[in-house]
């Protein structure tokens, strides 16, 4: 099973539902960006601090990676980035053509997988923005190494990951308010699914997910040449048993420090 298309497929099912992170932003948050008064989020509630960014956005090069949705792209385009869009979903890359479209916006978009950026020349962009989204990838290494490899050499990646601890629990029991732990990390949705139930979660288009070690998630930024400069933690706003307990969403401003990888 190619998990890649799978996923491509869920989340253009996730557009036609109305998903959280398929809305597009509103015209007056693009007019807002355009006045300088703008934020965007990598991860489910917090903002991505502003000293993250270099003072001016003019003209600055920005990939935003697997970040489809008309959410973070057009922000940055309102704010004066040179925003290239990147997604595996075909609808989500809509929702940025849409904005771009209803309110004058410049930004390039392009339909690809996040760990294969072979369409992009070596250090092309300044900045490398990556909302929550490698838990879609069996493998992240790729994710890190490909995002170094098109930076700048002292270019920024902004990446939100979820807090594998997150994965260890039973989603259903969770639901109910009861935590008890079931998974294993790193793992997958199918791991602990039987045959029938995998075969009824495919058919749903549901989105098959990858919990990745910490280990991946940080230590996998500094073997591809990342220096971590920033680190915040994030949680569902409250909406979830767990936020009692701990944050459950990570994101990290990491500095590429050296010209290859």
């Amino acid at each position: 099973m190619d998990s890649t298309l799978h996923n491509s497929n869920a989340w253009d099912r996730k557009v036609e539902e109305g998903a959280r992170y398929t809305q597009a932003v509103s015209t007056e948050i693009i007019e807002e960006s355009k006045k300088g008064n703008w934020s965007i989020s990598v991860t489910t509630e917090k903002s991505v601090p502003r000293e993250w960014f270099p003072s001016s956005l003019d003209g600055v090069k920005v990939l935003c990676l697997a970040s489809g949705g008309g959410q973070q792209g057009p922000v940055l385009a309102a704010a004066g980035a040179d925003v290239t869009v990147m997604d595996i979903s075909k609808k989500q890359l809509e929702q940025d053509e849409f904005v771009a479209k209803r309110d004058g916006l410049e930004l390039h978009t392009v339909q690809g997988d996040m760990t294969d950026l072979h369409v992009f020349d070596d250090e092309v962009f300044d900045i490398v923005v990556n909302p929550v989204s490698n838990v879609f990838v069996k493998d992240v290494a790729p994710v890190w190494r490909e995002a170094s490899r098109v930076l700048k050499n002292n270019g920024v990646l902004i990446s939100g990951s979820t807090n594998p601890l997150l994965f260890i629990f039973d989603d259903n029991e969770e639901q109910k308010g009861v935590l008890s732990v079931k998974h294993a990390v790193p793992s997958s949705t199918l791991d602990t699914l039987g045959e029938k139930e995998i075969e009824a979660h495919l058919k749903a288009n549901q989105t098959i997910e990858y919990a990745h070690t910490l280990e991946e998630l940080i230590k996998g930024q500094l073997d591809a040449g990342f220096l971590i400069s920033g680190f915040y933690e994030d949680d569902f706003g409250g909406s979830r048993v767990l936020d009692r307990y701990i944050k459950t969403f990570i994101a990290t401003r990491a500095i590429k420090m050296s010209p290859k990888v």
